[in-house]
């Protein structure tokens, strides 16, 4: 990623090209939740509830960040530092989920885990490319962007894990798959929190 995360031709508020790239991805996340919400406790698949809890939190990710557009760059800043906490939040919330199911879960089902994860996945590109002029933007644009790439590799983490669990009989590669999917959201949340800090000290410098 580069190391300069604003582009100086890129419009502040991304343009309309950015809004109408937000209210795809809205419904797609959306749609996506609930279906992974079913499949998850349907199957007992720790990491396809992680991924759907994870498009849920993206879905309100880009409704807020469709209602921040027009405002200045603090409160956008100050928005994204809310999101980037969001997202650090999330994965610790996973971490422990996993925890418990070391204990108490049994083997998910390996074909639902599969199906629903390629549909994501699928899902998740689609909105990833549109969203990839924005990925370094203001740090609100930056965290939406990390959010869809996120949602991707989790998918693709989720597909492995279903082959893992067909092959083994165990739910070790489901759990193994949720908690790096809990890092990766500990890890961009953290890197939305410091450029959102930045661009706060940057907002308040000159006063």
């Amino acid at each position: 990623m580069a190391h300069h995360c604003h582009s100086h031709d890129m419009p502040a508020h991304g343009g309309p090209g950015f809004r109408r790239a937000l209210w795809i991805a809205l419904l797609v996340n959306g749609a996506m939740f609930g279906l992974e919400i079913v499949a998850g406790i349907g199957s007992g698949s720790v990491s396809l509830l992680a991924d759907a809890i994870d498009f849920g939190g993206d879905a309100a990710n880009y409704a807020i960040t469709l209602a921040v557009l027009s405002m200045g760059l603090a409160w956008r800043a100050r928005v994204a530092w809310g999101k980037g906490l969001f997202m650090a939040g999330f994965g610790l919330f996973i971490v422990g989920r996993a925890v418990w199911a070391a204990s108490h879960g049994e083997a998910p089902e390996a074909l639902t885990m599969g199906m629903v994860g390629m549909l994501a996945l699928v899902a998740n590109i689609a909105v990833a490319w549109l969203l990839y002029a924005w990925r370094e933007g203001d740090a609100n644009m930056r965290s939406v962007w990390l959010c869809s790439r996120n949602d991707a590799l989790g998918n693709l983490a989720v597909l492995l894990a279903s082959v893992g669990v067909f092959g083994t009989g165990s739910r070790w590669p489901d759990l193994a798959v949720a908690l790096v999917m809990s890092s990766l959201a500990i890890s961009s949340g953290w890197a939305v929190l410091r450029q959102a800090n930045a661009e706060l000290r940057s907002v308040a410098g000159p006063a």
